[in-house]
């Protein structure tokens, strides 16, 4: 099996840019900040969260029973989730969102997401491993506009 195709830096036909953060780790809870980016020209309405569709191997193929979910109260000592809040993204501004999840054997090296459910989705190759296992849950937190 080959490598996925991954979204590269540039500022994709949407006008919408994805990108991850480094893991922080602590206690077997895992945590990573997306950020989605406004890189086009015009405004984009944010209200929800971000939509985890896969973890992918080295591979690129899926992590069994892997599953994305909105919110965090069933990844164990996740933060709560402030849940979500309609904005505004205008080109140039950013929102963050945060991917926690528990401590497993497999590693993740692809993440397929997109900015909302039912939105098209993007490969990215993660900085960081997703140390995740079959029939785990990645808890998301809402977008917000970021600082």
């Amino acid at each position: 099996m080959t490598a996925p195709k991954t979204q590269d830096g540039h500022c994709p036909a949407s006008g919408l840019r994805l990108d991850t953060g480094p893991v922080d780790a602590a206690m077997g809870l895992r945590g990573m900040t997306l950020t989605l980016t406004d890189c086009g020209e015009r405004p984009y309405k944010v209200n929800g969260y971000p939509a985890v569709l896969d973890v992918l191997d080295e591979g690129g193929a899926p992590i069994t029973g892997v599953r994305g979910v909105t919110g965090t109260d069933k990844v164990p000592m996740a933060p709560a989730d402030p849940g979500p809040k309609p904005f505004t993204l205008h080109p140039g501004q950013s929102a963050r969102a945060a991917l926690y999840w528990r401590m497993a054997a497999e590693d993740g090296v692809y993440l397929r997401l997109a900015p909302q459910k039912g939105q098209r989705a993007v490969t990215l190759k993660l900085t960081d491993t997703l140390d995740i296992g079959p029939e785990n849950i990645l808890g998301t937190t809402a977008w917000e506009p970021a600082p």
